[in-house]
Parts: C-alpha cells; structure tokens; sequence
C-alpha cells in the first residue's frame, strides 16, 4: 500500500515540471541553421527577487504562467521549484517587477536523444540568442549540435536575472 506522503510526492512529481535540483549548460549560438527545426513560443519574464542567493521569477510563456523559486549557483547545479500559476495572475506579478522585462522565443529542438532549448531575446536584449540543456548529472555526456558556440554555462552575464538588469544592447 502506497502512504500519503509518497502518493503526494509522485503526484508532485507528475504535476509540476522541474522540482528540485536543476543542472543545465548554457552556450552561444552560432548561424541560424537551428531554425529550421524550431518553431517558438513566446516568452515573457520578469523577477519579484534577484539578489545574488535566490531569485523568484514569474514567466508567461504562451498562454501559460509560472512562478519558479531558484537557489544560488553551485557549479552548473542549483535548486529550482516552479509551479503554474493563473495566467492573470502572472500578468499582475509581471507588473511588480521593478527591472526590465526579459522578452525572447523559446524553441525547443531535440537532438540525439537530448532536448536543447534556444532562446533568441527580443527588444532590450535583442541580438543574443543562447542554447540551454538540462542534464540528469553534471557528468552527462552529450553531443553538440552544429550551431553550438562558445560555452558560457556559470557566466552571471548570461543569466536572464541579469539581462534583466543589464540589457544585452547596453553591452560595450
């Protein structure tokens, strides 16, 4: 017989998409030969807090929102719960974000048995287009895909808290 608490914790699991611990690389994309597989999906983003330890992010993206609670760092490691949210809700929190909004198509593409995500962001950071996947270890193996640049995973500037305070076209 299945108790309470690990009946609830399975439906956690089903219900809400990332609970726990996110390990992920973050790279450059290069060309634009990803495009052809991809086929994005709108995405809108803003931070309640951003303080170096924790951020707290609402997100619409589509017609859906989310709120995710992240932890600091530790390698490409961190803690990370998201849960949906009402979409007027989202609207509403979006407002309270004090920085700029951080505005990009999400396409997500799989390649060999591995789904990347690229993100191309629009008006105050528009020209950056980063590639992110989320791996079960930080030992993973995976292949890259041709349009993969520079890697950049662990460089605060390319987090979206941070574009969010200092917009990619503000870069010298």
């Amino acid at each position: 017989m299945i108790s309470d608490e690990n009946k609830f914790k399975r439906i956690f699991k089903l219900k809400y998409k990332e609970v726990g611990i996110e390990i992920e690389r973050k790279f450059l994309v290069k060309g634009d030969t990803w495009r052809k597989f991809s086929e994005p999906v709108a995405y809108s983003q803003g931070y309640l807090v951003a303080d170096g330890e924790r951020t707290v992010r609402v997100r619409i993206a589509g017609d859906k929102g989310f709120i995710t609670i992240k932890g600091k760092s530790n390698g490409m490691s961190r803690k990370e719960f998201e849960y949906p949210v009402p979409i007027g809700d989202a609207r509403d929190l979006l407002s309270l974000c004090a920085n700029h909004l951080v505005v990009k198509n999400r396409s997500k593409i799989g390649w060999e048995g591995k789904i990347w995500e690229i993100d191309e962001f629009l008006e105050d950071n528009q020209g950056l287009i980063l590639a992110e996947i989320e791996l079960t270890s930080e030992e993973e193996f995976f292949s890259l895909p041709p349009w993969i640049g520079e890697e950049v995973t662990g460089d605060l500037h390319y987090y979206n808290s941070y574009l969010s305070l200092h917009p990619y076209s503000k870069w010298g």
